[in-house]
């Protein structure tokens, strides 16, 4: 009895190609934990694709993705002095973002970020100038910038990239590849046209793996249905039951990433209120479970346990029997299944 992946491959491998065809040169990108399908998989999957490069988050997931895929490895966090040296092949490229981490790679293979609307890491314009020599001790691959992925001060992608190409171009830095995150394939064969010299490289992670939702589906096998009467107390927590109903144990728990949730920017007066309205209910242990049945994201009885989740129905509702599987909302990024299974579209 697992919490499972199931992956209708031919129509997952559609939209991977779709997305290979609307942006010429693109990174696939294996970070985390795959996506959900894990490192080998996506290596794989890369390899299929015929792509000569695959991007990482890491230089730990580097290493071990090395021993699955032949290409390049363009490792997405930027190198530090002093940081734990990890043994990696020459194809690993790092990524840079100040011009100390350029001078401490001497000999190596790199992608020097620039500061970007992100505010997160990257060369500030002010640094270009000192570039010049520290590019000398180093296999310059291209350079990089990684965008937001909303822009409610109604900011325009293609005029950020534009603007720091024309800042490269000004201080005669070389510009033969220029890796791009979040922009669209219009975006991007827009600033082709207008940098025909300069090979642009969508790095892609989401869009290639988890764009066609209906390509995937999680769901957990239900272990065991116990019938429970109004006060009697179940769980580690000895609480007790609100109603007469069903407890209903499924496959999936903590360590799979059910229950854990990444924070959300919520936008609008309608979310935020829904988000008010949920933290209230947590605040009296009424926790929605990711986990469907009849048609209704079912409740958590208690918190979810090491491996399994333990839900309440109601008592007008029908349980699922031992060996029903419940489909479960879960975030692809969060979430580590106890198995992947093929299947074939409708």
């Amino acid at each position: 009895m697992a919490l499972t992946l199931y992956v209708d491959t031919a129509r997952w491998r559609a939209h991977q190609r779709s997305v290979v065809e609307q942006f010429p040169g693109i990174v696939p990108v294996c970070k985390g934990n795959g996506y959900g399908f894990g490192h080998e998989r996506l290596a794989d999957e890369a390899t299929r694709l015929h792509s000569d490069m695959l991007a990482v988050g890491t230089t730990y997931e580097a290493a071990r993705i090395k021993d699955y895929f032949s290409g390049d490895l363009l490792v997405l966090t930027p190198y530090r002095l002093g940081e734990e040296p990890v043994p990696l092949p020459d194809r690993a490229i790092r990524s840079v973002s100040s011009v100390e981490g350029v001078r401490g790679l001497v000999g190596a293979r790199v992608v020097i970020e620039v500061m970007s609307s992100m505010r997160r890491h990257g060369v500030a314009e002010d640094d270009l100038v000192k570039l010049h020599t520290a590019i000398d001790d180093v296999r310059l691959e291209g350079f990089a910038i990684h965008l937001p992925l909303d822009r409610t001060d109604g900011s325009d992608a293609v005029e950020e990239v534009f603007a720091w190409m024309e800042r490269l171009r000004a201080a005669r830095l070389p510009l033969h590849s220029m890796f791009v995150s979040h922009l669209k394939a219009s975006e991007l064969a827009a600033l082709q046209q207008q940098f025909p010299q300069t090979r642009f490289r969508a790095r892609i992670g989401t869009r290639m793996w988890l764009g066609d939702h209906d390509a995937t589906e999680y769901r957990g096998a239900v272990l065991d249905v116990t019938r429970i009467a109004k006060g009697e107390r179940y769980g580690y927590r000895q609480e007790k039951a609100a109603a007469d109903g069903h407890l209903v144990v499924v496959a999936g728990g903590t360590s799979h990433g059910v229950g854990l949730e990444a924070p959300k920017a919520l936008h609008g007066l309608m979310p935020r209120a829904k988000g008010v309205a949920r933290a209230g209910l947590a605040t009296v242990n009424r926790n929605l479970s990711p986990f469907v049945w009849a048609g209704k994201q079912r409740w958590f009885a208690e918190p979810p346990h090491m491996q399994v989740s333990i839900l309440f129905l109601p008592g007008d509702v029908a349980p699922p029997a031992v060996g029903d599987e419940l489909v479960a909302h879960l975030r692809h990024t969060t979430t580590q299944v106890d198995r992947v299974v093929e299947r074939q579209s409708a």
